[in-house]
C-alpha cells in the first residue's frame, strides 16, 4: 500500500514542496530515506508514542518512507505531523482520499500536541504557489499563515482534531486573518516617544535627519548622556513599513524562530540590539543549522550597536559588505542562503577609555595617544558608511527640570514621512533607490549638487576643519536630506553649514 501527502522544506526564505511516500508491505522494518538530518530520523520514536497514546495504532509491517527531492536535505522537526498523518493513512486510520490537497507541518508531543515550528510564513507562500487548496499546522503558526490569501489555513492543537477533519468529523476551521486592518491599527503604537525628551536638540535633529534619508549615524558621547535612551526611540519617527516590507521582514523572522505566538504579520520596523559580545556568526548569519543574524533580522529597521569599540574587530568588520550592498550571501560547506539586510545602523560609543573627553564639569584622564588608540578600533572604512557622527553632551541639572516637553514622535515623524516621500518621487525609476543615503557618486551629481555658496562653504569647511576625503559625498547625501527636510529643491549654503557640523570624528584635531 502506498500513501502520498506534501510537507515543506525552508532553506533560507525559499520554501520546497517536498513529496512524502510511504509504503507498506509484508514484513517487519521501519526506513526512512530522502536525506533526512537527526531530527526527522528521530521523529519516528516521537510519532509512535503520539500515536500510542490517543489510541490510535502504527501499521505493524514493513514501512519504507521516501523524503523526494531526495538530494534537498530535509531538517528539523516540522515533519512529525505529515509522517505521523501518512502512518495514521496506512493503517487506514483516516481517509487517503484527500491528502494531496493539502500541506502538513508542524512538531509532534509525545501526547499527541502539536508544538510550532519555524517558517509558517514561506511555506504558506509556497503552498499557495504551489496551487494547494489547505495548509495544516500548529494552532500557534495559524495566525502567521493565514496573512496569505487564496489559502485555506487551518490550526490544530492535538493530531486527533487533524484525524477528525481528515475523516470528514470535528469542528478544525479555516483562521481568518484581517490582514490590513491588524497591520495598519498597530503601526502608531510605540512604548518609547520623544516627547520624553527632555533637552538635547541638536541629537533630535540629528536624528531626525538620519530617519529622514536614511542614514546610519554614531552617537559619541560620556556615560548616562542618553545616547542609548534616544537611539530606542528611532524606530517611533521612521516612515511605517509598507506590505511588502511588513511580508519581507515577517519571513525572516519566521524562519528564525522568534515571532511571538499568534502573530500575524510585523507592523513596526524592528529594532535589534545585540550585546557587544556578539560572535560574527550571530550577527550575519550561517552556523551548522542556518539562522539569520542580527543583521538580517533589522531588514527595513534599526540595528543599534552600544559600546561600538566593544565589539570584536572581525565582528566590525563584516558589517562592511552588508552596509553597501544591503544582501548579505553566506556560503558554507553546506548551503549557500542570500538574504536582505537593509538596516540603519546606528551606533554609540564614548568619547575615550575614560568616557570623559569633552565633558563639560567632568576630567578626562586620557591622554591624547589612549584616546587615537579607543577611536582606532573602529576602522575608517566602516567609519566611511557612516554619515552622521554627533558628539552628545550631558544636559545640566537646572537645564533639565527646567525643559520643556519635548516634541512627540507623530509630529516629528510627519515631517520624516514628507522628506521621505520627496526621495521617493526623485528616484522613480531607479531600481534599489529608495532615500538619500543611498545615493551613488554619480547620483551625487545629479541630485545633491549645492548652489554657488553652498560649493564655496564646503571648500572651506574641508580646509579649515582638515575633514577627510571620505567626508565629502557623506556632507552631500546629509546636506540632501537637509534640504528635503526644508522643502528646498537646491542646496544652499546653510544646508551645507549643518551637515559639516555632523562629521565631529572625521576632524583631524578630534581627540588633540
Amino acid at each position: 500500500m502506498l500513501i502520498q501527502l506534501f510537507s515543506t522544506a525552508v532553506d533560507g526564505l525559499k520554501a520546497t514542496t517536498v513529496l512524502i511516500e510511504i509504503n507498506v508491505s509484508n514484513g517487519a522494518d521501519f526506513s526512512l530515506v530522502g536525506l533526512p538530518d537527526n531530527a526527522v530520523r528521530e521523529s519516528a520514536k516521537r510519532i509512535q508514542t503520539a500515536i500510542a497514546n490517543t489510541g490510535f495504532h502504527m501499521p505493524q509491517r514493513r514501512v519504507v518512507i521516501n523524503m523526494a527531492p531526495a538530494n534537498i536535505r530535509k531538517e528539523g522537526t516540522a515533519y512529525d505531523l505529515p509522517l505521523a498523518i501518512g502512518m495514521l493513512a496506512a493503517s487506514q486510520v483516516i481517509s487517503a482520499d484527500n491528502l494531496k490537497r493539502y500541506v502538513f507541518v508542524g512538531e509532534l508531543g509525545l501526547d499527541g500536541s502539536l508544538r510550532p515550528v519555524r517558517g509558517a510564513l514561506p511555506i504558506a507562500i509556497k503552498a499557495r504557489e504551489e496551487g494547494f487548496e489547505s495548509l495544516i499546522l500548529p494552532a500557534d503558526n495559524a495566525r502567521e499563515a493565514a496573512v496569505v490569501n487564496r489559502l485555506k489555513v487551518y490550526g490544530a492543537h492535538h493530531i486527533t482534531e487533524v484525524a477528525d477533519f481528515l475523516n470528514g468529523r470535528g469542528t478544525l476551521q479555516p483562521t481568518i486573518v484581517d490582514t490590513r486592518k491588524e497591520f495598519y491599527s498597530q503601526q502608531a503604537t510605540f512604548q518609547s516617544d520623544f516627547i520624553d525628551v527632555k533637552g538635547q536638540d541638536n541629537v533630535k535633529r540629528a536624528l531626525e535627519i538620519a530617519a529622514a534619508g536614511g542614514h546610519n549615524i554614531i552617537l559619541v558621547g560620556s556615560p548616562g548622556c542618553g545616547k542609548s535612551m534616544m537611539a530606542k526611540r528611532l524606530p517611533s519617527i521612521l516612515p511605517p513599513l509598507t506590505l511588502h516590507e511588513s511580508l519581507e521582514t515577517t519571513q525572516i523572522h519566521s524562519v528564525a524562530g522568534v515571532l511571538p505566538p499568534g502573530t500575524s504579520l510585523i507592523s513596526r520596523r524592528p529594532f535589534r540590539s545585540p550585546h557587544h559580545t556578539i560572535s560574527d556568526v550571530a550577527l550575519i548569519g550561517g552556523g551548522t543549522t542556518f539562522q539569520p543574524g542580527e543583521i538580517s533580522l533589522a531588514h527595513n529597521g534599526v540595528l543599534f550597536l552600544d559600546e561600538l569599540p566593544h565589539f570584536s574587530k572581525n565582528a566590525l568588520e563584516t558589517l562592511r559588505q552588508p552596509l553597501e550592498d544591503r544582501v548579505i550571501t553566506i556560503s558554507r560547506a553546506r548551503y549557500t542562503i542570500q538574504l536582505p539586510c537593509s538596516f540603519m545602523l546606528v551606533a554609540s560609543m564614548n568619547p575615550c577609555p575614560c568616557g570623559y573627553y569633552n565633558h563639560p564639569t567632568h576630567a578626562c584622564t586620557c591622554t591624547p595617544g589612549q584616546i587615537k588608540q579607543y577611536l582606532s578600533r573602529i576602522s575608517g572604512p566602516l567609519l566611511d558608511r557612516i554619515d552622521l557622527q554627533i558628539e552628545v553632551t550631558p544636559v545640566p541639572f537646572k537645564e533639565l527640570a527646567a525643559a520643556p516637553q519635548g516634541e512627540s514622535s507623530a509630529t516629528i515623524r510627519g515631517r520624516v514621512v514628507e522628506a521621505r516621500e520627496r526621495q521617493k518621487a526623485r528616484f522613480q525609476g531607479i531600481p534599489g533607490i529608495y532615500c538619500n543615503a543611498q545615493m551613488t557618486s554619480k547620483m551625487l551629481r545629479a541630485y545633491a549638487e549645492p548652489d554657488q555658496a553652498g560649493r564655496q562653504l564646503l571648500q572651506a569647511a574641508m580646509t579649515r576643519l582638515d575633514l577627510s576625503a571620505r567626508a565629502y559625498e557623506r556632507i552631500l547625501k546629509v546636506a540632501r536630506t537637509i534640504a528635503d527636510l526644508d522643502h528646498s529643491d537646491t542646496i544652499r549654503a546653510h544646508h551645507i553649514s549643518e551637515a559639516v557640523g555632523y562629521r565631529n570624528l572625521d576632524r583631524g584635531t578630534w581627540g588633540e
